[in-house]
């Protein structure tokens, strides 16, 4: 077992992004960063790490076959390390998460029993996979305001619903690229029963929600800096979705490049909040 093996199993750029994003989440409750805020992203990276690790033991037989350069299938991890390097993660985070905020606490609690169960069996269960992975991107910003108490949980809310809603219709279509694949690898999506098109139907729907979620005038930062920002960003997401509901075949969403529009836009809109939460 290599020191490398160990970081790469945790896709630390993804960890480390987890992070930031969790301080960008209080910064956007609060309108500054303090010293003391730098743990959330600690937190965050760590709990983050744990889920990349526990779902790549529960991953190791397709890994076996799809990306055997992997740790564990490569051998450079065992499987049963790999449990106990996941575990520690995991405790590491939740205990830190003990000297934050109570809120904190329960989300940091919540979002490893969510993440442990989406890679055991919710990942393999249409629409509930979908939406765990959108709640577990969008608690983030919850988890970053909860350090400022129920105020700044309650000042990002809107954020977190955009982002959850808008995260859905991505993953969504992230399953309509992906038919073909899944159907041979024995999984059962959204698209499988209602078809790319209906998947579509159903994105486009969350991405309307999201830009009415934007609109809404529940925060310090609303105005017309934001206003102006903000329209900007649901043309970019109402595209995407767009690009996506006019597919019926999963190479027409592939080649729509909807599902990258989409992360384009949820990336302008955090852009959006954070600067129209300092100015």
């Amino acid at each position: 077992m290599s020191v490398s093996a160990f970081i790469r199993i945790t896709r630390p750029h993804n960890a480390v992004v987890a992070g930031l994003t969790a301080l960008i989440g209080y910064l956007i409750a609060t309108g500054t960063l303090t010293p003391p805020s730098l743990l959330l992203a600690v937190i965050v990276a760590l709990i983050t790490a744990g889920g990349n690790v526990i779902n790549d033991v529960c991953d190791v037989d397709i890994d076996r076959i799809n990306r055997p350069d992997r740790p564990i299938p490569a051998g450079e991890i065992s499987l049963a390390g790999a449990r106990a390097y996941a575990a520690v993660l995991f405790a590491g985070g939740i205990a830190l998460a003990a000297l934050t905020p109570p809120l904190c606490l329960a989300i940091a609690i919540i979002n490893s029993i969510i993440l442990v169960a989406y890679a055991v069996w919710l990942k393999r269960i249409p629409v509930l996979g979908n939406i765990a992975v959108a709640y577990l991107t969008a608690s983030v910003f919850l988890f970053g305001g909860a350090f400022a108490g129920i105020e700044g949980l309650t000042r990002n809310l809107s954020l977190a619903t955009l982002t959850f809603l808008a995260t859905i219709a991505r993953e969504l279509l992230k399953d309509a690229e992906d038919v073909d694949g899944d159907a041979a690898g024995g999984a059962r999506t959204l698209p499988m029963i209602v078809g790319v098109r209906g998947t579509g139907i159903l994105a486009f729907a969350c991405a309307c929600g999201a830009v009415v979620v934007s609109l809404l005038p529940f925060g310090d930062w609303w105005g017309l800096f934001y206003l102006a920002g903000i329209a900007v960003v649901d043309i970019v997401i109402l595209f995407g979705a767009f690009r996506g509901l006019s597919c019926t075949t999963p190479a027409c969403v592939r080649e729509s490049g909807a599902t990258s529009i989409l992360r384009m836009g949820m990336f302008a809109a955090l852009a959006v909040f954070a600067i129209a939460a300092v100015i």
